[in-house]
């Protein structure tokens, strides 16, 4: 058994969009929309087959505050194969304005990370 996607609500779709692409090289497909839902959605795939589903609905409410950890799901993490990737990929969103929450660092579980909020504040974890 797989995990088929994951979905996360948006504000701005093409931006989220474009960041996915733009780091991670996601594929989109051609826009869902729903008018009387007043719903939209794209899915963006990737190399392994993973995919998130990115969406947008007016009546859905900001997050309180999305620098503060609750329960649900907290992060996803993305495996980009070494640590001087993960350190490469950090300095570069950095550079273009992509918030650090969690330096580069080797974790206690073993894992090499940083992590990153995408446009959304979601947390993302770039692990070797």
């Amino acid at each position: 058994m797989i995990i088929e996607h994951i979905a996360i609500w948006a504000n701005d779709l093409e931006l989220i969009k474009t960041f996915y692409m733009r780091y991670f090289g996601a594929k989109s497909n051609t826009k869902y929309y729903n008018p009387v839902k007043e719903f939209e959605s794209y899915f963006l795939s990737f190399e392994s087959g993973a995919r998130i589903e990115i969406m947008k609905k007016p009546q859905i409410p900001e997050r309180e505050n999305p620098k503060i950890e609750t329960l649900g799901i907290t992060h996803f993490a993305f495996a980009l194969g070494s640590e001087q990737k993960v350190d490469e990929l950090t300095e570069l969103m950095r550079k273009e304005g992509v918030q650090i929450v969690g330096e580069p660092r080797r974790t206690g579980d073993g894992y090499y990370e940083s992590v990153i909020l995408d446009p959304e504040n979601n947390r993302i974890e770039l692990v070797a």
